[in-house]
């Protein structure tokens, strides 16, 4: 039954990221703006700090296609970033210290890297005709307050659900 758990979490993850575009108001942190919600990322990178890289970078791979398959007609970016980003965030922490407060830092950066990279990949690819201020005003700051609050809130329970995971395969 453990097994299931963090597959069933993420899946939990990516189902609540739908309804929450679909139930809360567009205009939540002004008029115009546009939230992303990346609360399954966010939890793909806690998997990474907390757990292992190996793990982090394979859910994070599978998440990203799904992700790709659902909803962008492209298939590759959100394939290759989400399991980039979090191979980044493994290397980061080779060099800082692993505690909860650098989880959230480094979690919420990693969410400003996806953002900027899924922008760069849609203006490159001609998706999108924004300028980047325009972006930065209407998109990437609303979407990272948003994820940061939820980095905050989600944050320590995530970090105690992962660290029990990572016990329970110690002691297998």
């Amino acid at each position: 039954m453990k097994k299931f758990l963090l597959p069933l979490l993420f899946l939990f993850l990516f189902i609540l990221e739908s309804l929450f575009v679909q139930y809360v108001p567009t205009d939540l942190l002004g008029e115009n703006k546009i939230i992303a919600p990346h609360f399954l990322f966010a939890a793909l990178l806690f998997l990474t700090i907390f757990v292992s890289r190996k793990q982090g970078i394979i859910y994070a791979a599978i998440f990203g296609l799904l992700f790709d398959i659902v909803y962008i007609e492209i298939i590759g970016i959100y394939l290759f970033l989400f399991p980039f980003i979090a191979y980044l965030t493994s290397k980061i922490l080779n060099i800082l210290q692993n505690n909860f407060f650098v989880a959230i830092l480094i979690t919420i950066v990693g969410i400003a890297l996806l953002e900027v990279g899924v922008y760069e990949m849609d203006h490159l690819i001609h998706v999108t005709d924004m300028d980047f201020m325009s972006y930065l005003h209407l998109r990437f700051y609303p979407t990272l307050i948003l994820n940061a609050l939820f980095v905050m809130i989600a944050g320590y329970p995530l970090k105690r659900l992962f660290e029990k995971h990572m016990d329970a395969m110690r002691a297998e």
